[in-house]
């Protein structure tokens, strides 16, 4: 197996999922690792170097990859300022149309190829507000015009995914509820399909071995299949850290707070604790249909209060402090 953005969050817990089951892997990143364990199995390769890319794999001889790198950040102004998400994606595609060992490989995407709240009417219905979202729907299509037949490939929206291993926006949310600094919006009830990162790494390794015929040129949103209520998902964390009860403030008194942050962004403050974008995703509900996946992975193996136990032991390790 070959990793693309091994370093990344997804890609740290899928590597150690097939290290854990014995499976000979290959990381591949330009971005530092996440866990020095992995430096065995790692290479620093940028996928904006096709020479290099080529090289690596004409080594390993892959059978099966997992594209994952990409810049997943929102912070770029500009579809330029994400060309690893695209330019990377047609140097992927040569590579494993030229390496004749690749079989099958799975093409990470986002959710973000449409605005929050939006239900796509199909795999080819996008509604981008940002330009990593617009970076990943010209992923996508460069996917389904140059891929071809000469390998079998799938399409993996990830949802929000959370977890050990993660950093912003998520870890952040886990480290305000902490500390007593996360506020519910009043008594608003708000459902979303998020994922912990162990279904999600489930998931993908379900569609890499599932019979090809079924998964081949097929998109899937990758998350957990029961929404979460927000409020019940912070109160979870909560208990596990052992802190205060989840507070809830006016709808008024966020919104201040959330002007507040952009204000602080314009200034150059590049992750203040609120903006009005994070406030209207907290507040929108955000549901996504998984097509099929259930049938071809089966039940997931964690609950969501299972989940929510290992990322807290995991972020009461010391050295795992910082991820």
């Amino acid at each position: 197996m070959l990793v693309t953005g091994g370093s990344g969050f997804i890609g740290t817990n899928l590597v150690q999922s097939l290290l854990d089951d014995g499976i000979a892997v290959l990381s591949i990143d330009i971005a530092p690792l996440r866990n020095p364990a992995h430096a065995p199995v790692s290479r620093q390769v940028d996928l904006m170097n096709p020479v290099a890319l080529k090289a690596v794999f004409d080594e390993f001889q892959p059978t099966c990859v997992y594209h994952m790198g990409a810049r997943t950040d929102l912070l770029g102004k500009t579809l330029a300022d994400y060309d690893a998400n695209t330019e990377g994606v047609k140097h992927m595609i040569d590579v494993c149309k030229q390496t004749p060992s690749v079989q099958r490989v799975i093409f990470a995407s986002s959710r973000l190829v449409c605005e929050i709240g939006y239900r796509p009417k199909s795999d080819h219905d996008y509604c981008p507000t940002t330009p990593y979202g617009e970076s990943k729907v010209e992923g996508e299509k460069l996917v389904r015009e140059l891929a071809g037949d000469t390998f079998s490939w799938t399409l993996a929206r990830p949802t929000s995914i959370w977890g050990p291993w993660f950093a912003i926006p998520y870890r952040t949310f886990f480290d305000h509820v902490r500390a007593g600094r996360y506020f519910h919006p009043g008594q608003l009830k708000v459902s979303k399909s998020f994922g912990f990162v162990g279904n999600s790494v489930f998931q993908l390794r379900k569609i890499m071995t599932a019979d090809a015929a079924k998964v081949h040129r097929k998109t899937y949103y990758i998350g957990d299949y029961t929404p979460i209520d927000v409020h019940g998902f912070a109160s979870e964390i909560a208990r596990c850290f052992k802190a205060g009860p989840v507070r809830s403030l006016p709808m008024p008194l966020l919104t201040l707070a959330s002007k507040a942050g952009d204000l602080l962004q314009t200034l150059g403050y590049k992750e203040p604790p609120l903006t009005t974008f994070r406030l209207n995703n907290l507040c929108t509900n955000m549901l996504h249909d998984f097509w099929g996946l259930d049938e071809i992975t089966g039940p997931l193996p964690y609950s969501m209060s299972q989940g929510v136990a290992k990322t807290v032991r995991w972020m009461e390790q010391p050295q795992r402090g910082q991820a």
